[in-house]
C-alpha cells in the first residue's frame, strides 16, 4: 500500500505589507529611539523576506486608524488571548475554505463529498467546536468524515498530519484525506524588545495550505511518501519554543537555532536514508520549510548543497514569510509546479523544524501515471 500527495492549494488574507512598512510599525509600537530603529530596519533588511501578509489591516495604517490595537501610543491596554483569538475565528476558516478550493483546482472532477478523513493543523488559534467541524459545513462534506486536529506543534505540525495521512491511506486505499494548516501568527505580535521577540516580529506570516492525499493517485502527477524520520536536540528547548501568555501566544526564536540545526541535519539525514536506495548525492529536489534565511543557508552549508537546488524554500520566505505549519506546503506546491515527465522517479527530500528542538525529515519519489 502506498500514499501520494496529488494536489497542493494555498491562500493568503487580502492585506499585502511590505517588510519594512512591518519595522516602522513595529519600531512605532515599541517607541523606539533612531538607533534603535537603525538596528531594527537593518535586522529586517537581512531577513530575506519582501513582503508578508496579515488579517489585520492595522499593520498598513497609521496610529489613529487602528481597529484592532488601541490607538494610543504605546498600543495600551494590550489586546488579550481572548480578543485575539476572536480574529483567529473569524478569519481562520475562510483562509482554509480558500486554500481547499485552490487545491481542488488542479484535481479533475473531483468531488469534496468524497472526502473521508479530515486532517486540521494549526498553533495560533484554538477553539471548539472548531476549524474542523466549521470546514464540514463550509465544504458541505459528509457529516460522517473522520475529524483530527494537530495543534500547538509549531513549524513542523504539518510532518505528523502527513504521518497520519500516510498511515491512514496505506490502511485503506479507497481513502481521500484532505489535510489542512491554517496559521494566523501576525496576530501574535508581541510588544517586546527582547531580541529574540524583535527575530520573531520579523519572520512570521499568515497563510493556510491544503493538500489532497490518496492511496491511488487521482492526478497524472503526484509525490508519493516514502520514508519519514525525526530526531530531537534537547539542547535546543529553550532556543525555539512557543508559550500561551496573558497577551498572546509567546514565541521564543534565539539566533543560536541555525547552529543547532547545523550540527544535527546531516545525522538526521542519514537516518532518514538508511536502508533506501538513495544518497543526498542522489538528490537535486529539495523542499526545506525556510524558518529563516540563516536556517537556509547553513542546510546548504552542512549538506553541500547548490543554493538553486533550494529556491524554491527562498522564494517563499521573501514571498510570504515564515507562515508556521503551513509554510512547508508551500513550498512543495512551488516545487511539484516545476516538475515534468523528465522527473519521474526522482527523490525529493523535506525538512522542518519547531519547538523541542524537533526536526523533521521526508522523503518523497516523484510520481507519474502510467
Amino acid at each position: 500500500m502506498k500514499s501520494y500527495i496529488c494536489a497542493i492549494g494555498t491562500a493568503n488574507p487580502p492585506h499585502m505589507i511590505p517588510q519594512m512598512q512591518v519595522a516602522d510599525f513595529m519600531a512605532a509600537a515599541l517607541q523606539f529611539d533612531e538607533p534603535q530603529t537603525r538596528k531594527l530596519k537593518a535586522l529586517y533588511r537581512v531577513s530575506g523576506i519582501g513582503r508578508r501578509y496579515t488579517v489585520l489591516e492595522d499593520y498598513t495604517r497609521a496610529n489613529g486608524e487602528f481597529t484592532f490595537y488601541p490607538n494610543t501610543p504605546d498600543l495600551e491596554p494590550f489586546p488579550t488571548v481572548q480578543q485575539r483569538m476572536e480574529v483567529y475565528r473569524q478569519h481562520a476558516v475562510t483562509l482554509s475554505e480558500a486554500a481547499v478550493r485552490n487545491c481542488i483546482l488542479d484535481v479533475p472532477n473531483f468531488q469534496l463529498a468524497d472526502i473521508t478523513h479530515l486532517i486540521t493543523v494549526s498553533c495560533t488559534g484554538m477553539y471548539a467546536p472548531g476549524l474542523d467541524i466549521e470546514l464540514v459545513e463550509r465544504l458541505a462534506l459528509s457529516p460522517n468524515v473522520q475529524r483530527t486536529a494537530v495543534n500547538f506543534m509549531g513549524c513542523y505540525a504539518a510532518f505528523n498530519a502527513l504521518k497520519l495521512a500516510d498511515a491512514i491511506c496505506k490502511a485503506d486505499a479507497g481513502a481521500n484525506v484532505l489535510m489542512v494548516c491554517t496559521e494566523l501568527c501576525t496576530i501574535h505580535f508581541q510588544k517586546n524588545a527582547a531580541h529574540d521577540q524583535l527575530v520573531s516580529n520579523a519572520l512570521f506570516g499568515d497563510g493556510a495550505a491544503a493538500v489532497l492525499l490518496q492511496g491511488r493517485p487521482c492526478t497524472p502527477m503526484s509525490l508519493e511518501l516514502q520514508s519519514f524520520h525525526c530526531d530531537l536536540a534537547p539542547a535546543g528547548k529553550r532556543d525555539m519554543a512557543w508559550h500561551i501568555g496573558d497577551t498572546g501566544f509567546e514565541m521564543t526564536l534565539s539566533s543560536y537555532v541555525p547552529d543547532l540545526i547545523k550540527s544535527g541535519i546531516r545525522h538526521l539525514t542519514e537516518r532518514l536514508l538508511l536502508g533506501l536506495k538513495t544518497t543526498i548525492a542522489d538528490i537535486r529536489h529539495f523542499a526545506i520549510h525556510p524558518g529563516g534565511r540563516r536556517i537556509l543557508e547553513v542546510i546548504e552549508q552542512e549538506l553541500g548543497m547548490p543554493r538553486h537546488h533550494n529556491r524554491f524554500a527562498y522564494q517563499v520566505l521573501q514571498d510570504f514569510g515564515n507562515m508556521s505549519s503551513a509554510t512547508v506546503l508551500f513550498v512543495l506546491k512551488s516545487l511539484m509546479a516545476s516538475l515534468t515527465l523528465e522527473n519521474r522517479d526522482e527523490p525529493v527530500l523535506s525538512f522542518a523544524f519547531g519547538p523541542g528542538l524537533t526536526l523533521e525529515s521526508m522523503l518523497l519519489k516523484v510520481h507519474y501515471a502510467a
